[in-house]
């Protein structure tokens, strides 16, 4: 699934080519994805200038000159194709045409993506982004804040960053750099974390967020910028897919058997066990 930075990488390239054009038609070649599309989407949508664009943990929110959003989630496998052709790609389940010509498609082969409609104003207020923890690139996000959302968190603290009620968009590759850079232990209780180890926790959130970004993003199976491009930071990944390969830290020493991995409510987890180090 795409992780916080292939979202952001996408929206930042549909804002770049979409924002201020009129949309013109939108083609709907299917009434759903994960759930239904609004029955009045396409004219709700159609005859609309694209004001601006939003993220929201692993949500884009495109918002039209008549004060609504089009909220859209890319799923397991959803991808945007920017100035797509005009024979549908193969899953283009929803093609956003401007009135200068120009073609956005949203390819999702697994359809577990999602398009939706709320009024601008109301946007905190959508069923899936009410509950939602503070943005991890915010200035608002800070060790304080993180350290009293995990004090009486009993659960893996792996755990505990991926549930989006604490912190929005992080998902598994980037959780698992940042605990390596921290040298916490995906295992550790998150109520056992102290101050200091969050404030290198949340400068490790932030620092790996932001080099992900500026290098477009991980490809992973069906990712891949609007352009067309394959982003570049899994060639930066320390731990993550690096099972058995050496530590970037501590390269041949002879107790550092390589990265180990375990799963973690059924996901992966990739750690240095000697970096860390289970308290």
């Amino acid at each position: 699934m795409p992780e916080l930075p292939e979202v952001e990488t996408v929206m930042r390239g549909m804002q770049i080519a979409l924002q201020g054009h009129e949309i013109s038609d939108v083609i709907l070649r299917r009434p759903d994805l994960r759930w239904q599309i609004p029955a009045a989407f396409r004219a709700s949508v159609a005859g609309q200038t694209i004001t601006g664009f939003r993220r929201r943990g692993k949500y884009i929110l495109m918002r039209l000159s008549n004060n609504l959003s089009v909220v859209l989630h890319l799923g397991m496998s959803g991808r945007i194709l920017l100035d797509s052709p005009e024979a549908p790609a193969l899953h283009e389940h929803v093609t956003f045409i401007t009135a200068d010509g120009r073609r956005c498609g949203f390819v999702d082969p697994r359809r577990f993506g999602m398009l939706d409609l709320v009024p601008t104003g109301q946007e905190e207020q959508y069923k899936f982004l009410v509950s939602m923890g503070p943005e991890p690139l915010d200035a608002s996000f800070t060790d304080t804040v993180l350290h009293a959302a995990l004090k009486d968190r009993k659960s893996p603290t792996k755990t505990a960053l991926l549930d989006q009620k604490i912190v929005s968009g992080l998902g598994n590759i980037y959780v698992c750099e940042a605990l390596y850079r921290t040298g916490i232990h995906p295992q550790t209780l998150a109520c056992t974390l102290t101050l200091p180890q969050t404030k290198r926790l949340v400068r490790a959130i932030k620092d790996v967020l932001n080099e992900a970004i500026a290098a477009g993003g991980s490809s992973l199976k069906d990712y891949v910028r609007p352009e067309g491009g394959l982003g570049y930071f899994q060639h930066a990944w320390r731990v993550y897919g690096r099972k058995g390969q050496p530590c970037p830290d501590c390269p041949g020493l002879p107790d550092c058997a390589g990265v180990e991995q375990i799963t973690q409510a059924g996901r992966s987890s990739f750690f240095c066990p000697l970096r860390q180090k289970l308290s």
